[in-house]
């Protein structure tokens, strides 16, 4: 199933309320986000609010997930707030009953489907999962998802596992919902050859290296290499990409609670998107310009996927690739 996205966005409204006038102190964020840009996130919201110190912890997603977890069980957890690249993985928080309702964020001009029905989570960006490929070895573009499944095309891609990222596990529960696709697109790549990394850096560390031609990434990571003057190029496949909104919430036991709704306002405002899109990220802003190269969000189609369902077989999905492609 496709879609045309049509980000009706309006202006985002500046941070207001006395409530936040007394917030200081220091949050810790969980996230997995690339670390070094996280260190230019905390710069520039220092920037705006020195008085909130900020700690982060970064991994994939499937692992800080699991220390989140241990960490539940044996009482407590040092995180204030959540930023991962996997909604689904958000959505269990959720349900489970860790996260703090936030009723009053700045979700001026953010698209309601962004924004969690009870206000416990929100997206902050957009991203989307296509194909990377090495322009030294790749002489015809690739233009849908089933370019990689011919032997000579298989035997050089290489994609994130949902093993470790957030990422893969949106990807690979949108592409096995999809007719034409499914878990036979699966069966077919690793009859012929494919291989799974870990996370989208070890994809993109393979590709621009020439160790593989093709891979299954999201986008920032193929475009800013390409920009930066690696040997490469990404492709928004014809059957339409898979898609994150990279969603931030807070916990429900953090123990600085009205520091950590400073830092959800503030991702959620100007300053954090006119940032992102200088990391390679499609805002989700009207007004925002979106990163040179990249098409407008407007024409981009999407895959659509039951977040329900991929919550519901989660396990099963992770079962299921582990046993075509190890890990």
């Amino acid at each position: 199933m496709l879609r045309t996205i049509a980000l009706g966005l309006m202006g985002a409204t500046a941070l207001t309320g006395a409530a936040f006038a007394q917030a200081s102190g220091t949050i810790t964020v969980y996230t997995s986000q690339p670390t070094d840009q996280m260190d230019a996130v905390v710069q520039a919201f220092n920037q705006d609010h020195p008085e909130i110190e900020v700690e982060i912890f970064r991994s994939g997603t499937t692992e800080l997930m699991s220390k989140l977890q241990a960490e539940f069980t044996a009482g407590s957890t040092p995180a204030d707030l959540v930023l991962i690249a996997d909604a689904v993985a958000m959505t269990q928080l959720k349900n489970d009953d860790r996260l703090l309702p936030y009723e009053d964020a700045a979700t001026d001009g953010i698209p309601a489907a962004l924004i969690d029905p009870d206000h416990t989570f929100f997206g902050t960006k957009l991203l989307t999962t296509g194909i990377i490929y090495n322009t030294d070895l790749v002489t015809e573009a690739p233009t849908s998802w089933h370019d990689l499944e011919a032997p000579e095309a298989a035997a050089q891609t290489i994609m994130p596992s949902p093993l470790y990222s957030g990422a893969a596990v949106i990807h690979v529960g949108t592409i096995v919902q999809q007719p034409g696709l499914g878990w036979e697109y699966y069966e077919t790549l690793a009859e012929n050859g494919a291989v799974a990394g870990q996370g989208n850096g070890t994809v993109l560390e393979a590709v621009a290296r020439g160790e593989k031609a093709y891979g299954m990434i999201v986008d920032f990571m193929a475009l800013n290499a390409k920009k930066e003057g690696s040997p490469v190029d990404f492709a928004f496949p014809e059957e339409g990409v898979s898609t994150i909104t990279q969603p931030i919430a807070i916990l429900k036991d953090s123990d600085n609670a009205e520091a950590a709704k400073v830092f959800v306002d503030w991702q959620l405002g100007r300053a954090a998107q006119e940032q992102s899109v200088t990391q390679g990220y499609f805002p989700i802003l009207e007004g925002v310009q979106q990163p040179e190269g990249y098409p407008d969000p407007a024409t981009l189609k999407i895959m659509e996927a039951d977040p329900a369902v991929m919550l519901k077989e989660d396990q099963a999905m992770k079962q299921e690739f582990s046993d075509l492609f190890g890990g």
